[in-house]
């Protein structure tokens, strides 16, 4: 890894099948400790429920308003500035119960990619947490 300064380009959004739309801010095999997306769940949806394999993931919450599901934890609202701590193998979705965009920052470590996610949506909620 060297110094640098990476400028984002917001047209790189791309939609994904877990119900909501990535921007990968940062993420890079030459800095395998740390990724940074950011994600945007429009009003009405939810993501799918999930977890990361070997990965831990922070959620800080730009705007918007949202409910989070994490483990075993009951249902919590999240609001701008609010920051969402989830464990490796820790079950996770996202609501946007507001009237606009929800935006946040995912950040793992180490850094996300494809082959760490697990789609649970569909399985035994009891193995979910």
């Amino acid at each position: 890894m060297k110094e640098t300064i990476i400028r984002q380009n917001i047209d790189a959004e791309f939609y994904i099948s877990e119900n909501c739309y990535i921007i990968e801010l940062y993420n890079t095999p030459e800095d395998p400790n740390i990724s940074i997306a950011r994600a945007r769940v429009k009003p009405g949806n939810t993501t799918r429920l999930h977890r990361l394999i070997g990965t831990s993931e922070r959620y800080y919450i730009i705007s918007g308003k949202g409910r989070l599901e994490i483990g075993t934890l009951q249902p919590r609202e999240v609001n701008p500035g609010d920051i969402a701590v989830i464990p490796a193998m820790c079950s996770q979705r996202i609501s946007n119960i507001g009237s606009e965009d929800l935006i946040f920052l995912c950040i793992c470590a180490p850094r996300f990619t494809k082959d760490i996610y697990e789609d649970i949506e569909n399985t035994d909620p009891k193995k979910n947490k």
